[in-house]
């Protein structure tokens, strides 16, 4: 993965944060603490490890602990969509079309993890191909 890519990476994580964090603070308030706070600690996880794989030189361990919050941050956000916190607005149930909202909230939030994991599985191919280049 070059520098340009990671930079992509990095701006991707950006988005998915701006609208992670709008759309947590929407949470019912007795999940400000749990699942809420799970789920930003995932996130923030998963930056933390963009960060050490970007600048380690071996990077499969990196990239492995990448890869395992990066399904554990997919987990938690559809599991707060299966239990409806994605309807709410300013800690209560929203009164207009809950479910369209919490639709639209969850596939915004999905959509933008499925990128994250995508660029992190492409960096692990090439990552895997520069190893077998390099033992050649």
């Amino acid at each position: 993965m070059g520098l340009h890519d990671e930079a992509k990476l990095d701006q991707k994580f950006m988005e998915f944060a701006k609208l992670m964090t709008i759309y947590l603070n929407h949470f019912p308030k007795h999940e400000k603490y749990g699942l809420a706070l799970e789920i930003r600690r995932a996130a923030y996880d998963v930056y933390s490890f963009i960060v050490e794989a970007q600048k380690r030189y071996h990077k499969k361990t990196a990239l492995t602990n990448l890869d395992v919050r990066h399904e554990q941050l997919r987990m938690l956000v559809r599991l707060a969509h299966t239990l409806g916190y994605f309807e709410f607005k300013e800690g209560k149930r929203a009164e207009k079309t809950p479910v369209a909202t919490g639709e639209h909230r969850y596939l915004a939030l999905s959509r933008l993890i499925d990128e994250l994991g995508r660029m992190v599985g492409g960096w692990i191919v090439a990552d895997r191909q520069l190893d077998k280049r390099e033992a050649s």
